[in-house]
């Protein structure tokens, strides 16, 4: 979750009209449906995914991280085949359950809800020193140092937020040692943390903002991530892609982020979306 775009750009206020149906289906490898953004009312999660598959969004993986959204994650997975789910603490969330002396119930019912078969997926964890301060550090370290732990224990993928944290996110990876099936969520690192990653065997997915006008230093890493490495998501609702940048997201807009994505990688469209569907069910598992 990146709840941190400009509601004020030119899409703000406007409803996105549907892009082409990709030529292959491809996954939204992370959503949040259970969240409404500037008063509007939660989406209707039966047409966002009719909506997406319409465009040739087939699948997608709904991410809830925290409590309220972890349950509804795990109710919505059984209604709806195209979603498989994954559950956590946003790394906002621990200073505040720590404080509050929650955060040991919370991290039980996290653990619990994870071990449902279609949660496939423990995130989104990470390091976020944008909106919690220096005293919120050592409880977000500590957070994501346990999430690694469940993961690792449940045999599921990770998937990490990562806001103006670079190094110690890919400091306390290799201390703790990584998941097998590792996930840097919404990239936005530079290129040489872009090869880091690929090296080190994690996919990196990319949102809208790889479409932003001001995004020159994404696409540069995103250019040097090997296809193998590649995964593509809204974060919606957040994140828009141009060019609607600003308005309200949602997995019906992946494919202009695939797009876009192409044209930097310089490859022809359904050679990057059978690329994105393989590596999902690669992370994942099948549908």
């Amino acid at each position: 979750m990146a709840p941190h775009d400009n509601p004020s750009r030119s899409g703000h206020g406007r409803v996105p009209t549907a892009p082409d149906p990709l030529p292959i289906p491809v996954v939204d490898n992370h959503t949040h449906l259970d969240i409404a953004r500037d008063g509007e009312p939660a989406p209707d999660v039966a047409a966002a995914v009719a909506q997406a598959a319409a465009v040739g969004v087939d699948r997608m993986v709904q991410i809830g991280c925290d409590l309220p959204g972890a349950r509804f994650t795990v109710e919505v997975v059984d209604q709806h085949p195209a979603m498989l789910g994954g559950v956590a603490l946003h790394p906002n969330e621990a200073p505040r359950l720590a404080a509050t002396g929650e955060l040991a119930d919370a991290y039980a019912e996290i653990e619990s809800l994870a071990a449902h078969p279609r949660v496939r997926v423990i995130g989104e964890t990470g390091l976020d020193y944008y909106r919690t301060g220096p005293d919120g550090v050592a409880a977000q370290q500590d957070s994501f140092r346990w999430h690694i732990d469940l993961a690792k224990r449940t045999g599921k993928a990770l998937q990490i937020h990562d806001r103006d944290a670079h190094d110690d996110v890919l400091r306390i990876l290799e201390e703790e040692g990584a998941p097998e099936k590792t996930v840097l969520h919404c990239f936005s690192g530079d290129m040489a943390m872009a090869r880091t990653c690929a090296e080190r065997g994690y996919f990196l997915s990319f949102a809208g903002t790889v479409t932003f006008k001001n995004a020159n230093g994404l696409r540069d890493a995103l250019a040097v991530t090997p296809l193998d490495r590649l995964l593509v998501e809204t974060d919606a609702p957040y994140l828009t892609p141009v060019p609607w940048r600003g308005a309200t997201n949602a997995p019906y807009l992946v494919p202009l982020t695939v797009r876009g994505m192409a044209g930097v990688l310089g490859v022809a469209v359904p050679t990057l979306c059978q690329a994105l569907s393989d590596n999902s069910e690669s992370v994942y598992g099948p549908w």
